[in-house]
């Protein structure tokens, strides 16, 4: 039996998503408390990898079973177990062949920053950015973005893969009463990237780097952005799929 879970957390306190011997991380979490389940070991399957401080609103992951139990059993026994930065949102049985990774269809981000002040109560939750920024300025460098491009410019230099063709059908920023959010929805995005896309964006806004979008794209060169952005105000906001 395959289960389909829905999960949300905050990932101040975890070295990311992905298994890390000797470090906390979400999945080393959720497979702890499924070996003491099973009494053997049960791998998950995400339906994506957040870095050390990212968070997720809505985040998928699958796991196989033989032990028999409706979803709502499911959900109780799991979020009873958990701790108290990850909840389970919803729990469902799949189809034998569905994949929370690969049968996703795209994914959508949110990048959360406030200026002014700094302030304690946001710390690891928003990304502080102390500066004026021009919202015409963000809009004109997020505009080009969307489409299919090649990326290289914009992902981290430590991506080893070599295809970075992605397509954008959705960037947006709106004012918050103490900053801005960003929210951007794509088919994929390579290692960095959306956090890269936001620190050129910012930069575009605070007025020390003219717009110039397409020809960064061009490029095809990650020197010419070396900044990325923290992770802290980084949230996975929705995975898409066809059926769900």
């Amino acid at each position: 039996m395959r289960v389909l879970v829905n999960i949300s957390y905050n990932g101040r306190d975890f070295s990311g998503f992905q298994y890390q011997h000797d470090y906390r991380t979400v999945q080393g979490t959720i497979e702890k408390q499924l070996k003491r389940m099973h009494k053997t070991f049960v791998r998950i399957h995400a339906s994506s990898r957040t870095d050390a401080g990212v968070h997720a609103l809505n985040q998928y992951f699958h796991f196989d079973t033989e032990i028999d139990l409706p979803p709502e059993k499911w959900k109780f026994i799991l979020n009873r177990a958990m701790p108290k930065d990850i909840l389970i949102n919803d729990v469902s049985i799949a189809a034998d062949d569905f994949h929370s990774r690969f049968d996703a269809k795209g994914k959508t981000y949110r990048y959360k920053v406030y200026t002014g002040e700094k302030n304690p109560f946001y710390d690891g939750l928003k990304t502080h950015y102390p500066y004026k920024l021009d919202i015409s300025k963000m809009k004109e460098a997020m505009a080009p973005f969307i489409g299919t491009h090649d990326f290289t410019t914009f992902s981290s230099a430590k991506a080893e893969i070599t295809n970075k063709v992605r397509t954008i059908t959705a960037f947006e920023v709106t004012e918050t009463p103490d900053g801005y959010e960003f929210t951007i929805t794509g088919t994929g995005f390579l290692y960095n990237m959306v956090r890269v896309l936001t620190a050129y964006v910012l930069e575009c806004g605070r007025g020390i780097r003219t717009p110039d979008t397409l020809n960064m794209i061009a490029a095809k060169d990650r020197t010419v952005i070396p900044k990325t952005a923290p992770a802290e105000g980084l949230y996975l906001e929705k995975v898409w799929y066809e059926k769900l």
